[in-house]
């Protein structure tokens, strides 16, 4: 079995081009998980213009693809429409709702196409796109089982994990997740202790091979931005190292957050999963980074 993760677009909110972003990139959110020559695309960012390039490129004949959108805010699927396999006939692509009869993510793609906003029509895209759903968010899809979890942003977002013979990743932007900050029915923590995090979501997320997650604030700016979706790279860290994951990948960077910047905020985290004696691998996404999952490091 083959199973990779592509990072095509990792920034958050907004693309951010220019020198003080080029390493880490500036493309919005956009990854491929593919197993065994299938692919699974988790949002639609701008990133995923790139990702089209690169399969033209390849000549691979039909292409089928999957694709899994954590919410339909603007930064996860502007770049639907510069999606180059997209006007190929013969190839194939499914979008999946995470819930019985749930088409929305389907309808909203194409209405970002309406004439208003773009010249080309949905429906005169050469590839032939439909619509399907995860039923109860636990189904097998061409071999994957693919399962879904409910997260806390403004207007829901959705996480993903996709497991195949004992591999698995999990996708988890743009959620809020801190249960400590002021909130006045628990009791005061010691800062250097984990912090409390969603039960449901530790074991969402328990064990697997790579999570990739919202580390957007750090904490210094949480305070100000408490409701808006998004959670402190640290308690992200805290998040996997409850789960017991292997790697995470800090996702979503602020779109203020210049490298250098982020190279901090990493550090900080990989110093945090120490002291709480893990091992995990902890990094900074990055754009054109490609992990093979399941090999022994």
């Amino acid at each position: 079995m083959s199973f990779f993760v592509r990072f095509w677009g990792v920034r958050g909110s907004i693309p951010t081009p220019g020198p003080q972003t080029q390493r880490y990139g500036g493309n919005t959110s956009c990854v491929e998980v593919e197993v065994d020559g299938v692919r699974y695309i988790c949002d639609a960012g701008s990133g995923i213009r790139e990702l089209g390039i690169e399969l033209m490129s390849s000549n691979l004949g039909k292409l089928k693809a999957h694709f899994f959108f954590s919410h339909m805010h603007w930064d996860h699927i502007q770049g639907f429409p510069f999606f180059g396999p997209v006007y190929v006939p013969d190839n194939h692509f499914t979008i999946w709702g995470p819930k019985t009869g749930d088409r929305r993510f389907a309808r909203l793609l194409q209405g970002q196409m309406h004439s208003s906003y773009f010249p080309v029509d949905f429906q005169d895209l050469g590839g032939t796109i439909h619509a399907d759903d995860l039923g109860d968010g636990d189904r097998v899809v061409d071999g994957v089982r693919v399962r879904v979890f409910h997260q806390h942003h403004p207007g829901v977002s959705y996480a993903y994990r996709f497991e195949r013979d004992g591999v698995s990743v999990v996708y988890a932007t743009d959620s809020e997740i801190d249960l400590d900050l002021d909130d006045p029915d628990l009791p005061m923590r010691d800062s250097r202790a984990l912090r409390a995090v969603p039960s449901d979501l530790v074991e969402f997320c328990r064990g697997a091979d790579l999570l990739i997650a919202d580390g957007q604030y750090t904490d210094a700016q949480y305070p100000k931005f408490v409701g808006w979706g998004h959670a402190r790279a640290t308690t992200v860290t805290d998040l996997a190292v409850h789960a017991q994951v292997k790697q995470l990948a800090v996702f979503h960077h602020d779109p203020m957050h210049t490298d250098e910047q982020i190279d901090m905020l990493v550090k900080h985290c990989q110093d945090r999963a120490e002291r709480h004696g893990s091992d995990m691998l902890v990094f900074g996404a990055r754009e054109g980074f490609e992990l093979e999952l399941g090999q022994q490091f």
